[in-house]
C-alpha cells in the first residue's frame, strides 16, 4: 500500500478557501477546485467527516449525500490543528508550520489544538511563551480576503474566541461565538445577509468526538451524523438567494485496535528524546543526530510493515508536508516521521491516558484518513 500523499495545489483542503475567494475577485486567489462563483459562501467544516465514511453511511445523511461534490485530500498530518491551519491560511503544512497535533518548538512541545504544553497533566497555557502570531506568521487567507473588502465571519464555539489556534490560523475574520446547532444556523444566516461579498466559516466538532470515543460508524456516531445532516440542511434552507453552502471536513477516521504503547516499550523509547504527534502519526525526535539510524532500525524492527517510517529529509522530499517546507518549519518535523497503516496506533498510556482509550484515530496517509468531501449547494 502506497501512502496517499495530499494533492497540494490541485485538490487539498488548503485549496478550498482560495478557490472560493477567486470567485469573489480577491487578488492572487486561484480556483483550482472549480467551486468559485457565488459572492456569499458559508464553508461548514464537520470535524471527522471522512469521504469514505459519508459514502458508507449515506442513508444516515440523505441531504449531504444528495449534494454535488467530490473527494479531496486533507493534508498531512490529517489532524484538526493542521487541517484548520490549511483551511485558514490557504497553504500546505510546510508553509503554515503547524505540523501536527503536537510538535517541538522553542524548547517546548506544543499541543497545537489547545496551545498548551504537551504531556502536562495540568493545562499550561503557552500563548505568552509561543505567541500564536509568531508560531504562524503568514497572513491568513481570511486576512487577504478582508483586505480585499470581503466580509469574513467566523461562526465557532464560544470557547474558541482568542484561543491560540484561532489567533494563529483564523486571523482576519469577525468572531461570532455559538453554543449549539440553533445558534450556528442563526449566525450563519445573519452573516450571509450582512454584505454583498461574504465568506462565512462555521465549524462543528461533535462527530469527531463520538468517532474517537465510540468508533467511526458506531451507533452513536451514526446518530450524530444524522444530526449533522439536519444541521447542513437547515443552513441550506436559510441561504439567501444566490448564496452557497460548501461542506467539507478536516480528516477521516479509522478504528485503531493494533496498539503499541511507547510509554512501556523499552525498544521504541531507546534513543528518543521527545515524542510528538499523536497515535496515528508520530514525530520522533532523537537524543542525538547520530542516534537517528539506530532509532529508525529499532522502530522498523518493532513495527514492521505496519507503518511508513521516513527520515525528516525523506518525508519532505516525498511531499508529505507540501511542495516546499520553510526553514523555520523544518526543526518542528521529527528526525523520524512514523505514519501508521492499517489499524495501528502508537499510544502513550502514561502521557496520553485519555487519548490511549480512544477507539477512533486519524492523522496518517491512508485513504480513509486523507479523503474528505467538498460538497456544495446554492440557495
Amino acid at each position: 500500500m502506497d501512502p496517499r500523499v495530499p494533492r497540494y495545489g490541485s485538490g487539498s483542503l488548503a485549496d478550498v478557501v482560495p478557490s472560493l475567494l477567486a470567485g469573489m475577485g480577491v487578488p492572487g486567489m486561484v480556483d483550482v477546485l472549480g467551486v468559485s462563483g457565488p459572492a456569499r459562501v458559508c464553508v461548514l467544516l464537520v470535524d471527522g467527516l471522512g469521504w469514505g465514511l459519508l459514502r458508507e453511511h449515506a442513508a444516515d445523511a440523505p441531504f449531504l449525500a444528495s449534494l454535488a461534490g467530490s473527494a479531496i485530500t486533507a493534508g498531512f498530518p490529517s489532524t484538526t490543528a493542521t487541517s484548520l491551519a490549511a483551511l485558514g491560511t490557504g497553504v500546505p503544512t510546510g508553509e503554515h508550520g503547524l505540523v501536527g497535533y503536537s510538535f517541538a518548538e522553542g524548547g517546548e512541545v506544543l499541543n497545537a489544538l489547545r496551545w498548551s504544553r504537551y504531556g502536562s497533566a495540568a493545562h499550561v497555557d503557552l500563548r505568552d511563551v509561543l505567541v500564536p502570531e509568531e508560531v504562524q506568521p503568514r497572513r491568513t487567507a481570511f486576512e487577504v480576503a478582508a483586505d480585499a473588502g470581503v466580509a469574513v465571519r467566523l461562526v465557532l464555539p464560544r470557547d474558541q474566541k482568542g484561543s491560540g489556534l484561532t489567533r494563529a490560523v483564523l486571523r482576519g475574520g469577525r468572531f461570532q461565538g455559538v453554543l449549539g446547532f440553533g445558534d450556528l444556523v442563526t449566525r450563519v444566516a445573519e452573516a450571509l445577509r450582512s454584505d454583498d461579498r461574504v465568506l462565512c466559516y462555521a465549524y462543528h466538532a461533535d462527530l469527531d468526538a463520538l468517532g474517537h470515543v465510540h468508533g467511526p460508524g458506531s451507533e452513536a456516531w451514526r446518530w450524530q451524523l444524522r444530526f449533522v445532516d439536519r444541521l447542513a440542511a437547515a443552513v441550506a434552507e436559510e441561504l439567501p438567494a444566490g448564496a452557497a453552502l460548501v461542506v467539507t471536513a478536516d480528516h477521516g477516521m479509522v478504528a485503531a485496535d493494533d496498539r503499541v504503547d511507547f510509554d512501556t516499550d523499552d525498544v521504541l523509547r531507546d534513543g528518543v528524546r521527545v515524542l510528538g504527534g499523536e497515535a496515528r502519526v508520530r514525530h520522533v525526535y532523537t537524543s542525538t543526530v547520530e542516534a537517528v539510524r539506530a532509532v529508525r532500525a529499532r522502530w522498523v524492527d518493532r513495527l514492521g510493515d505496519r507503518a511508513w517510517i521516513a527520515s525528516r529529509a525523506e518525508a519532505v522530499a516525498a511531499g508529505w508536508f507540501g511542495p516546499r517546507v520553510d526553514e523555520r518549519v523544518l526543526p518542528r518535523i521529527g528526525d523520524l516521521v512514523v505514519a501508521a497503516k492499517g489499524s495501528l496506533a502508537v499510544v502513550r498510556s502514561t502521557v496520553e491516558p485519555g487519548l490511549t482509550t480512544f477507539v477512533g484515530h486519524h492523522g496518517s496517509l491512508t485513504e480513509e484518513e486523507q479523503h474528505i468531501p467538498v460538497l456544495n449547494t446554492i440557495g
